[in-house]
């Protein structure tokens, strides 16, 4: 598992490359290994990603009965799709790097997107924090969600072209694949398992 200061090596990179430097590159490991290594950033979310379970699992219950609860089974489908989410995007991405020639890019692909995901998934968890926390803030806590989103898209953007070249159409399609089917894929299996608040 790569140490903290590993992780801010990381992040250190991926902020370069948003800022168009070209050093970043240095500070990623963009061997089929680093690719590998790259996963644990799935762990190192985790946090983030509970506080998600746990703001989801307050928006089931409401529609429940009083005095009805879930257990493990619910939070074993919430960690089931989290885990859909964050591959199926990224071997259809495999598949389109195939397919358009550049499957040498495939690794770094992979690197810089499982980094990214790290900040971004604190981000949204604090923006779930606060609706759980203080829910009068719903309409701004939206607008952030939202602002969150688009600098999510702008980084990909700014990162990818370092990574694939000058290729608009290109890296357009890569952020497409990487974040349509995830929102497609969370509600129908959301619907499928049973834990779709109503």
């Amino acid at each position: 598992m790569p140490t903290l200061r590993e992780v801010e090596i990381y992040l250190r990179g991926l902020w370069l490359l948003f800022r168009q430097d070209g050093s970043g590159l240095a500070h990623l490991d963009f061997s089929d290994r680093g690719a590998l290594r790259s996963f644990w950033a799935i762990l190192w979310a985790a946090p983030a990603i509970l506080i998600s379970f746990a703001w989801w699992r307050i928006l089931y219950l409401q529609d429940l009965p009083p005095g009805q609860s879930v257990g493990g089974l619910f939070f074993f489908r919430l960690t089931l799709i989290e885990a859909t989410n964050w591959i199926v995007p990224l071997v259809m991405v495999g598949i389109v790097c195939w397919v358009i020639g550049i499957g040498e890019k495939f690794a770094s692909i992979v690197v810089v997107t499982n980094w990214l995901a790290l900040p971004v998934s604190y981000g949204y968890g604090v923006l779930v924090l606060l609706m759980m926390l203080v829910p009068t803030l719903g309409g701004i806590v939206t607008l952030l969600w939202f602002v969150l989103t688009i600098a999510l898209i702008s980084a990909l953007f700014r990162i990818l072209r370092m990574i694939v070249g000058d290729h608009v159409l290109t890296v357009a399609t890569i952020i497409l694949v990487l974040l349509v089917p995830s929102m497609i894929l969370s509600e129908i299996l959301q619907g499928y398992l049973g834990i779709l608040p109503a």
